[in-house]
């Protein structure tokens, strides 16, 4: 442990004391939902927070973050694959300051989507705000570092996107608003629609490298496995086809983005198949339990529904896939994040 804070401190000097002087990825800058949430959440009201036993009991420490898991999430991996740190601090979290952003942050808040009305479900951190949030950020970043220093950082630094399974299952499958208005493919252009133009502001404020990432196979989720016990508690094979459906559509709006934004690398992670493979095979990747979750039955335990008097929580979280109703565990984290590092975000390494 001494000789990774020592090497992470040499890193940081030479990113900040010496001009020119970077990795290839200097920082990852993540904005999305639970899926990369380190503990924003923590700081704003919601009942939406992971702050408290069980979460976290596998973190550093066994300390409770606000991450949705047992342990770390897959930006915290990702950020240490290229050699930057073991985890990603919120933004909002006061025990860090601009300093510690320097080598990457996250904006991301549990419960919100692309769509506006679906973080207004929990009253999250809209996906607009994230984007505030971002700008002040790095006019803190040039306070700290410099214009030049600063500009050089935010254009080699991986600004990394996860967001989009709440818009369908908080928002357009659970209230009637969205489904009234749009029916589902259109809704999906919807949404679409404000991740390409959230990619343009991120090029905008000089962004170059952007990842952003498609849909899981959110019908196999154990809240929506478990609710469907009149086919035998199956994955939702409707969800999991827009997760398909919206993943292709996305893909095709990467391409354009990259044909029309010159200068910029935006690759698309595409969770869908990698997790749908861990699902069906479960015990080729060590895992004992693929329909529950870790905490609970996996019926409604998130949140305040996993705690520690939930007397069903699972004593090893590496024989599940999923920690609780929606979150995947620590162990799942590290190999959708080791496969997306090995294959999407290679051309960044």
């Amino acid at each position: 442990m001494a000789i990774k804070a020592v090497t992470f401190l040499i890193f940081v000097y030479l990113l900040v004391e010496m001009p020119g002087i970077s990795a290839m990825v200097p920082a990852v800058i993540v904005f999305g939902d639970s899926t990369v949430d380190p503990g924003n959440n923590n700081q704003i009201s919601t009942v939406l927070k992971s702050n408290f036993a069980p979460y976290g009991r596998d973190y550093f420490g066994g300390q409770p973050t606000g991450r949705f898991s047992n342990g770390r999430i897959a930006t915290d991996f990702i950020s240490e694959a290229f050699g930057i740190k073991p985890a990603i601090p919120a933004y909002l979290d006061p025990k860090y300051d601009i300093k510690d952003f320097v080598t990457g942050v996250s904006f991301a808040s549990a419960g919100t989507g692309y769509d506006n009305a679906t973080s207004d479900v929990l009253s999250v951190i809209p996906f607009w705000k994230e984007m505030e949030y971002y700008k002040e950020y790095q006019s803190k970043l040039r306070g700290y570092l410099g214009n030049d220093k600063a500009n050089q950082l935010l254009s080699e630094s991986l600004h990394l996107l996860s967001i989009g399974t709440n818009d369908f299952l908080e928002n357009y499958y659970t209230f009637p608003t969205r489904s009234s208005q749009y029916p589902v493919d259109k809704y999906e252009d919807f949404l679409i629609g404000i991740a390409g133009n959230f990619i343009r502001e991120l090029y905008k404020l000089g962004a170059r490298k952007v990842a952003i990432s498609g849909l899981p196979p959110m019908g196999c989720l154990p809240l929506e496995r478990t609710t469907n016990i009149m086919h035998g508690s199956a994955c939702i094979e409707e969800y999991n086809n827009v997760a398909k459906d919206f993943n292709v559509k996305l893909q095709s709006t990467v391409d354009e983005l990259n044909r029309e934004l010159g200068g910029i690398r935006i690759v698309m992670p595409n969770p869908y198949d990698k997790l749908l493979e861990m699902i069906q095979n479960p015990s080729l990747f060590g895992f004992q339990n693929a329909e529950t979750a870790c905490c609970g039955t996996g019926f409604f335990e998130m949140s305040y529904l996993c705690d520690r008097m939930n007397p069903f929580t699972c004593s090893d979280a590496n024989k599940y896939i999923f920690w609780d109703s929606f979150h995947p565990t620590e162990k799942t984290n590290f190999i959708m994040a080791d496969h997306v590092v090995k294959t999407t975000l290679a051309v960044f390494r």
